[in-house]
């Protein structure tokens, strides 16, 4: 295959999963929920985006479609859950994750089944290089802006909050605030954004099937952002590139060299030996979480490199 083109499709696989990382991120680095069915939200948005396109709706309504359906899916599911204590929220959510899979695979009528749908392409160019740049150009604009609301969110008074939650929840309701409530709408949030990545999957690949939304692609995701750094959107952006990169470039690699194992079985043995490494040495990630960015706080700073007055 073209060596650019594979250049190309793996920049537009990062940005998609950098893209669920950041969703992860809000939902557990900021939050500590540990959602084990990010799959779930990712096949939702998918899925809501593919069966729209067929009905020949615009591409940016079925994109905000699927996030919104990812959205309403994530709160009514998560809901009962986080009454739970934190490792049930984990179990349920895993297992949504394979019932919605499942019955997705077992509907025949509306989503094809084991058979799958075809996607219609947002960008009908009969150039895969074309066609492929402007999918980066795509791609690059939503995790632009993905990266710039989680970012907003993470050092605004609603994101102090969720740190607050994530790192004493009884603490945070002795002061008053509904912890329910805000993890709630940390959960949508993290829905709508893996929603998104769904639908921007599908439009790219141009055909899914519920085998594409196996269990381990919320497996990867973890990886991705224990690599980077939990509690950093810098670092789940650069768990996503690494993890990504080895991910297409085992693919790459068996193009022009003998390897002695399988290119699938190498990944998860670079993966496996990574988050070793990683949690041996640098437990926090690549990128740890830093220090919160508040007026109080760029005040001080100022006041303390501030020359003393005599």
């Amino acid at each position: 295959m073209d060596p650019v083109y594979y250049i190309e499709d793996t920049l537009i696989f990062a940005g998609i999963f950098i893209i669920l990382t950041l969703s992860l991120n809000l939902e557990y680095g900021f939050t500590g929920l540990g959602n084990f069915g990010k799959v779930a939200f990712f096949m939702a948005g998918a899925y809501t985006y593919a069966l729209l396109a067929q009905l020949g709706v615009p591409f940016y309504l079925s994109l905000s479609a699927g996030a919104l359906v990812a959205a309403a899916i994530g709160l009514i599911v998560t809901l009962p859950a986080l009454r739970l204590r934190e490792d049930y929220l984990a179990i349920v959510t895993l297992s949504f994750g394979e019932i919605l899979r499942l019955i997705i695979k077992a509907q025949e009528g509306i989503a094809g089944g084991v058979h799958g749908i075809a996607v219609p392409a947002a960008f009908p160019f009969a150039s895969l290089r074309l066609s492929a740049l402007a999918n980066i150009a795509l791609i690059g604009t939503l995790l632009l802006g993905s990266f710039l609301i989680v970012e907003a969110l993470a050092h605004s008074p609603y994101g102090r909050i969720l740190r607050a939650i994530r790192d004493d929840d009884t603490a945070v309701q002795a002061l008053g605030k509904n912890t329910f409530l805000f993890k709630a709408s940390a959960l949508a949030l993290g829905s709508a954004i893996a929603g998104l990545a769904g639908g921007i999957f599908a439009q790219y690949v141009q055909f899914i099937d519920p085998y594409m939304f196996l269990p381990p692609v919320t497996f990867l995701v973890w990886i991705m952002l224990i690599l980077g750094g939990s509690g950093n959107n810098w670092g789940a952006l650069a768990g996503g590139l690494v993890v990504e990169l080895i991910n297409r470039g085992t693919r790459i690699a068996k193009d022009y060299l003998t390897l002695p194992v399988d290119p699938n079985n190498l990944q998860f043995i670079l993966y496996g030996l990574l988050v070793i490494i990683i949690l041996l040495y640098r437990p926090q990630g690549l990128l740890p979480e830093g220090p919160l960015k508040t007026p109080a706080r760029k005040e001080a700073q100022k006041w303390l490199s501030s020359p003393p007055t005599a």
